[in-house]
């Protein structure tokens, strides 16, 4: 019984919403939200990562002004995503949006976890952002579906290593774990760590097919309803 390990943006939820809805929603929020919430413990914890990073940063406006530059360049940063996974879960509780999940992707978790296998979520936004991405997307509540979530605090996501702290988490052998995701570069550090690969090349997303060499190697799908786990 296989256990499944995957990526959301671009594999379970499209490129765009996060690019197009979720980025935009952080980086006009964060001021505000700094505002009023800077001295709470966790979010001053963070703000000081950003400002000891940046060169010991002493006001929060240029945090801020830092933060918004770093979601503009689609930065991957530990205290970027743990600060835009607060801001997102106001969204959320206010219904600004709703977090999209291709129905492909819902049918198939809600049959592998029926079927037995256990999930788990890679991403490098925070914990709880993907928390709150799957507790409110447009096929309702995910979360049950997950056994374990994992973000870049295990590491980045091109590197072999963090594969392998995953799968010391969740104690399974590394050729019992697929990980699915649209990142080629991350499928080479899963596929060096010992883990089985799935690529998702969704025309939504990759409107230019990946073929050839382009996969690295890698089995490519266009659809959650073209894997079977159990045969990867």
């Amino acid at each position: 019984m296989k256990t499944i390990l995957t990526d959301i943006e671009g594999t379970t939820s499209s490129i765009s919403f996060v690019k197009d809805v979720l980025f935009p929603y952080a980086r006009r929020a964060l001021p505000a939200f700094v505002a009023a919430q800077g001295d709470e413990p966790e979010v001053r914890r963070w703000l000081d990562v950003v400002a000891a990073e940046s060169g010991g940063l002493c006001q929060d406006d240029m945090i801020v002004e830092t933060l918004q530059g770093w979601i503009d360049q689609d930065r991957k940063h530990t205290a970027l995503k743990a600060l835009q996974g607060m801001v997102w879960s106001h969204g959320y509780a206010s219904a600004d949006f709703r977090a999209h999940i291709y129905p492909d992707a819902a049918q198939a978790l809600r049959a592998w976890h029926e079927a037995g296998h256990a999930i788990h979520v890679y991403s490098s936004g925070s914990v709880p952002a993907q928390q709150l991405f799957f507790g409110h997307s447009d096929a309702g509540d995910l979360r049950p579906l997950v056994s374990q979530w994992f973000d870049t605090e295990v590491g980045g996501k091109r590197e072999a290593d963090s594969y392998r702290r995953i799968i010391a988490a969740i104690d399974r052998p590394a050729d019992e774990v697929v990980f699915l995701s649209d990142v080629v570069e991350e499928l080479d550090a899963a596929r060096e760590a010992g883990l089985h690969t799935v690529l998702l090349d969704r025309r939504e997303d990759y409107p230019q097919p990946r073929h050839g060499e382009a996969t690295h190697g890698h089995r490519r799908v266009e659809s959650f309803a073209d894997i079977e786990p159990d045969r990867t």
